[in-house]
């Protein structure tokens, strides 16, 4: 290889080193070529690039992009997982399943976040349930304890609630359960006023009444002839 193709090779692992914090290392040796590009393939679906390295530059491209744990892990064929904005779950369960199936692929370590990783934590890594599921139960388990938290709270207040409403209906109010409600306006009866016939007939009956209870007048001739009648 020309000079400036390692120059190249070099410069393009140390921008992937300095892009991904995590990454996979793995030996291949043994791997046919069509079953490096069934690993790409799949590991392409989970946001990671699959590729095969030689340790000498990628030694140098560590050194240069400040990841010196790197390099103890470039021993023998070399193939590195570089996880950018992937399933790093899903890539290490990829990965750990090939390992399993052609009993061939070997995993060797790797880079979690910018924290060195052990093949055994790889495998744990692996095992993990998938991103989205995990994600889940996090909430869940979040979410769980909140709940019970509310419940606590939320028994008391519904107890003031019902001393609330008890102390102001015993003096005429509005309970704290309708506070904000507009009340209904009241219907106002009309009582109907009285026809004209039925009040011709009251007056009438009113008069009868009065001239029930009054004495007769004596008229003005009857009065004289008494007076005279008294003289005598």
């Amino acid at each position: 290889m020309l000079k400036r193709d390692k120059e190249r090779v070099v410069a393009e692992l140390v921008k992937r080193l300095r892009a991904s914090d995590t990454l996979i290392v793995a030996d291949y040796r043994g791997l046919t070529m069509s079953e490096i590009d069934g690993v790409r393939t799949e590991l392409l679906k989970h946001g990671a690039r699959f590729s095969v390295v030689k340790n000498t530059l990628t030694k140098r491209a560590a050194e240069e992009a400040g990841v010196p744990s790197l390099v103890e892990l470039l021993e023998g064929p070399t193939a590195i997982a570089f996880i950018l904005e992937g399933d790093m779950v899903a890539v290490a369960k990829s990965l750990n399943d090939t390992a399993r199936q052609t009993k061939v692929l070997i995993l060797k370590g790797g880079i979690l976040q910018g924290e060195p990783v052990s093949a055994e934590q790889v495998q744990k890594l692996a095992a993990l349930p998938p991103a989205d599921v995990l994600q889940g139960q996090v909430v869940g388990a979040i979410v769980g304890p909140l709940n019970a938290i509310v419940g606590l709270f939320t028994a008391p207040l519904r107890e003031l609630v019902g001393v609330l409403d008890a102390r102001i209906e015993q003096q005429g109010g509005v309970g704290a359960a309708e506070v904000g409600e507009q009340p209904e306006p009241a219907v106002k009866e009309e009582r109907p006023e009285p026809a004209a016939d039925d009040q011709s007939g009251a007056e009438a009956e009113a008069e009868s009444k009065q001239e029930e209870g009054a004495e007769p007048e004596a008229s003005a001739t009857e009065t004289e002839t008494e007076g005279e009648e008294n003289g005598n």
